[in-house]
């Protein structure tokens, strides 16, 4: 027996060793995500791969979609073979792709990978907080893709149209055809590659994002037992902690990219909406594409802070249900109440509380954090009413979230976003084709 919990105690220091280190080797977690970062050009881990990222970026994010505008537009093509809004499209995923980029890489630069993906915290958290985020760290490429294919799936179809339909004549490698066929492979590998590097960066903010809601997912188990309220505290202090450092990291990329996605919409809108513009799916096509792309890394971002920012600050109302059941619980134990009143309310609350058929419709839509259960009364016996008033009103004065700038990017400041993006439109329409 003796033997069996040194073995379990020795086997949990190797894991907290493990998580412990700061700079990555070879053979780490992260070997197959780096793998994947080489093949996408975007590794700079050592110097010869921090050229070839530079290299790749400067070819496929600035040269070829300048090539693209200026030397393969064609001018006296059809109608059809027109491409009037390429410079929005070309610009707005550029700008985005050039911001991901740079944030992407003073991140590894200034963090490293290990550091900025935080699997240096996971030694102090919890086995079921460490196997969830893993997991959900091996998903994360899946879920890039996701986003990233079906929009590229639409963008070849369409460069593949438009080159072999005839969309240019420049012969420039001395035959039509082959000409075409390195064009059209040149200008989906930009495209590819731009909306890769933007929805990397979206997809690592959420699966930072959800690691700490795992976190505050495994906080919200201190409620349900015996806890010290100086430990509650110190927990909750640190979560806060990491979100300021989130926030700190991020708030220039979600500033910035919601700057120029609202004016590559914006400017897209003015063009296509224009008394003379001639928009189809041959013309607009491509802006669609692009604007969706666009549209679904800011959704994403925008998403993950709300969802975090939510998580957060549900804490404080399960803090205040802790305390109003605890409360009550005190007062129910004393000498006034008969033994028979007790044991009734307590029959009343346990079949409110559990036996409702209104839990039951719930389903998956509540967790730890955000539920209508009633908390267990019994293990608060040890925890005096003035702390737990002192720790309500802290989390009352104290809320956690993503921030940029000092502005909570929860779900009012959403709203605002959306109501500020709606109106611009209904005013650029209200001007251009009298819609009010």
């Amino acid at each position: 027996m003796g033997d069996e919990r040194e073995a379990l105690l020795l086997n949990h220091q190797n894991k907290s060793r493990a998580f412990a280190r700061c700079v990555s080797h070879p053979r780490d977690e992260l070997q197959s995500f780096r793998t994947w970062l080489k093949w996408l050009c975007v590794d700079q881990s050592n110097a010869w791969t921090t050229c070839l990222s530079w290299f790749v970026f400067f070819a496929f994010a600035i040269v070829v979609p300048a090539v693209s505008h200026f030397v393969l537009a064609c001018s006296d093509c059809d109608s059809r073979h027109s491409r009037p809004y390429d410079s929005v499209a070309q610009l707005s995923l550029s700008g985005v792709a050039t911001l991901s980029f740079l944030c992407l890489s003073t991140f590894v630069r200034k963090y490293g990978l290990r550091r900025f993906l935080f699997f240096d915290k996971l030694r102090d958290e919890s086995e079921t907080v460490r196997k969830g985020y893993t997991q959900q760290f091996h998903r994360s490429l899946k879920i890039l893709f996701s986003f990233v294919l079906p929009c590229f799936v639409a963008e070849s179809v369409y460069k593949i149209w438009w080159f072999s339909s005839g969309g240019t004549r420049i012969p420039f490698l001395g035959h039509v055809i082959v000409s075409n066929t390195v064009a059209c492979i040149l200008e989906l590998c930009s495209w590819f590659y731009r909306a890769m590097v933007f929805f990397l960066v979206c997809i690592l903010f959420r699966l930072i994002c959800y690691l700490q809601i795992l976190r505050l997912q495994d906080f919200a188990q201190v409620f349900q037992v015996d806890s010290d309220v100086e430990s509650v505290l110190r927990e909750h202090l640190r979560i806060r902690r990491h979100l300021s450092i989130i926030s700190h990291r991020y708030r220039a990329f979600i500033l910035w990219a919601l700057i120029f996605i609202t004016a590559s919409q914006f400017a897209s809108l003015l063009m296509t909406t224009r008394p003379n513009a001639d928009v189809n799916i041959y013309h607009a096509g491509e802006l669609a594409v692009c604007s969706v792309s666009l549209l679904s890394g800011l959704l994403s971002l925008l998403r993950s802070a709300s969802r975090i920012t939510h998580k957060a600050q549900a804490v404080t109302s399960l803090a205040a249900k802790w305390h109003v059941c605890a409360t009550v619980d005190s007062f129910d134990t004393t000498e006034i109440e008969t033994a028979a009143a007790q044991v009734a309310r307590e029959q009343i609350f346990t079949e409110s509380s559990e036996g409702s058929s209104d839990l039951d419709d719930v389903g998956d839509e509540e967790d730890e954090l955000d539920n209508t259960k009633f908390l267990p009364s019994y293990a608060y016996s040890t925890i005096s009413f003035q702390k737990r008033q002192a720790l309500v009103t802290y989390f009352e004065q104290n809320r956690a979230g993503i921030t940029v700038y000092g502005f909570m990017l929860d779900r009012s400041y959403l709203h605002t976003i959306f109501g500020i993006e709606f109106s611009l439109v209904l005013w650029l329409l209200g001007k251009t084709i009298g819609i009010s």
